[in-house]
């Protein structure tokens, strides 16, 4: 279903529930620097899942836009709306705001999830 280095023990429940995302579009995938927890990734954006109980998942932290294919951050640096990533920005438009709003949306929306 999905390489990587990720290290994380998910019941029959949970593979199921990422099997379900990967039908929908999206890609299980692997942030090394977060080997606890469980990318998932569609278009421009990804998030960390972690195993909660009932075999379902929650968010660990917020979706993210990716730069470069690394989570980034948020932050308003001199009025104006940034993803940064290391010393890489990518200003905060419209269009991303929209893509990244539609990610976190239908992911809760597949999962369940609480946040």
């Amino acid at each position: 279903m999905w390489s990587g280095t990720t290290v994380v023990d998910l019941t029959p429940e949970q593979v199921a529930l990422l099997e379900q995302l990967v039908a929908q579009g999206f890609q299980v995938v692997a942030f090394p620097l977060y080997a606890s927890a469980v990318g998932v990734r569609k278009g421009n954006c990804a998030a960390l899942l972690v195993p909660a109980e009932g075999g379902r998942f929650r968010l660990l932290g917020e979706p993210s836009y990716l730069l470069e294919g690394n989570l980034s951050v948020r932050v308003n640096r001199e009025g104006r709306k940034w993803f940064v990533w290391k010393r890489k920005q990518l200003e905060v438009t419209l269009e991303r705001q929209a893509e990244l709003e539609r990610f976190a949306e239908g992911l809760t929306r597949a999962l369940g999830v609480r946040t």
